[in-house]
């Protein structure tokens, strides 16, 4: 049987180190009233039995909607999901991270979180969210914790923050068309032994994703692979580099076929034509760019 692809989070002095599979399940905009809640609770699950382990939330999808939609989702089965939420930067202070965890753990009706990040830069001091976050841990609310929406200049000072080198993982927009991160931040995580979360690897809404999802290369190399464009774009962004992988990629999907295709990726592996092919139609960076966001 293969082993599907996987990415580890170190060890660290309070927990072992976990080997998570390279595709996760994200849930922006879960919990809006955009597909009927029964869909989204029955995703979550067909993901969770098809490999799919990693949940990732936030308190913001939704104004909580998402977390509650996720809770449903693993109720009598939360062992087996490796979940994430994320707090709002303004809500993590010194007390104010607590009590935000708090509500997302009521909402997602479990005790812990297994990694909780700080969702972007914010105008907190670093030192209390990871005071905070050091405090969430003792009490045993959260397992790890991490960021999103961090560049290189933001994770120098986190390191530099008294315990931020415990920090698991930065989540930030990686696909086919944002390769920005693979200039500096990529490099600077690997030398750093972090691991990646991508957000939007499929380039989800704008204009852009139609750019990519109808171009005659993508359109191309997955049809010869027997793959659709979809998977193409998935299979790229969790493509090991050296050898080694190091990004975990959490599309979202509603529809059994879309959550299907997703977890088929797992077994997916580019091989060099395709890559050099995809690398030719959508250069690397040369220099620097700004983070991405959405």
């Amino acid at each position: 049987m293969t082993i599907p692809p996987r990415v580890t989070l170190a060890a660290t002095a309070h927990e072992p180190a976990v080997e998570l599979p390279a595709i996760g399940q994200g849930t922006w905009f879960m919990g809006e009233g955009l597909a009927p809640r029964a869909d989204e609770v029955r995703a979550l699950q067909q993901g969770l039995e098809r490999g799919l382990r990693l949940i990732d939330t936030a308190e913001m999808y939704g104004d909580g909607g998402a977390e509650e939609v996720v809770g449903e989702a693993l109720t009598g089965r939360r062992e087996e999901a490796f979940l994430v939420s994320k707090v709002y930067p303004w809500n993590a202070g010194r007390d104010t991270a607590i009590a935000a965890c708090e509500a997302s753990l009521r909402r997602l009706g479990t005790d812990h979180l297994d990694l909780y990040l700080l969702h972007w830069p914010g105008g907190i001091p670093l030192d209390e969210t990871v005071e905070a976050f050091e405090r969430l841990r003792t009490a045993g609310k959260i397992r790890r914790f991490g960021v999103s929406n961090f560049d290189v200049d933001d994770m120098d000072a986190l390191r530099a923050t008294p315990g931020g080198n415990d920090c698991a993982v930065n989540q930030v927009l990686y696909h086919l068309g944002s390769r920005g991160i693979e200039h500096a931040l990529r490099p600077w995580q690997r030398r750093h032994g972090m691991p990646l979360m991508g957000y939007c690897p499929l380039a989800q809404g704008g204009r852009l994703r139609r750019r990519l999802l109808d171009h005659p290369e993508v359109q191309a190399v997955a049809a010869e692979r027997h793959l659709t464009p979809a998977q193409l774009l998935l299979a790229w962004a969790v493509r090991p580099l050296d050898g080694a992988r190091d990004l975990i990629a959490i599309p979202k999907a509603v529809q059994p076929d879309h959550v299907r295709d997703n977890a088929d990726v797992l077994d997916v592996t580019l091989d060099e034509d395709a890559l050099a092919r995809l690398d030719a139609a959508f250069p690397a960076p040369s220099r620097k760019e700004p983070l991405d966001i959405v």
